[in-house]
């Protein structure tokens, strides 16, 4: 399980969000509680098959959205062709992607609504949410020291 993360009652969690703990969603959210940094759709079933769940692609998929679409987890868009899917924390919250080993940092200090607030109002938009996902190089991948230049 991720360190600093809470334990999670999976069926429980299912519930409290409005979707029916089977299996299939059970085991699903089961490997993103134990998944560190994210997971693809296919890298999920692969385990899962690996595992002995009796459990289709497609209905994989089904689960991861969800999952999603009730909030629980995330879809991460650091590949260029396909979804990653990660369990966070819950409040408005900004990813750290390393595109090396694929370790992510949630960053928890949003300070960009007001500037994009503006930046939107400037071209009559109205901004009503936001996501940043910056890819690059964690420390133990040679990301350097974090301390700027």
């Amino acid at each position: 399980m991720r360190s600093g993360q809470p334990e999670h009652d999976t069926e429980a969690l299912l519930r409290a969000h409005g979707l029916r703990a089977t299996p299939q969603r059970v085991g699903v959210l089961d490997e993103l509680v134990r998944e560190p940094n994210d997971v693809t759709a296919q890298q999920l079933y692969d385990r899962l098959r690996g595992s002995g769940l009796p459990v289709g692609l497609a209905t994989v998929y089904r689960a991861l959205d969800a999952l999603a679409e009730a909030g629980i987890i995330e879809p991460l868009t650091h590949f260029r062709d396909t979804l990653c899917y990660r369990l966070c924390r819950e409040g408005h919250h900004h990813h750290l992607v390393c595109s090396e080993c694929h370790a992510i940092i949630e960053l928890r200090d949003c300070e960009l609504e007001e500037p994009l607030a503006l930046a939107a109002a400037e071209h009559g938009f109205v901004a009503t949410g936001h996501q940043l996902e910056v890819t690059g190089l964690c420390a133990a991948c040679g990301g350097g020291d974090g301390v700027a230049a």
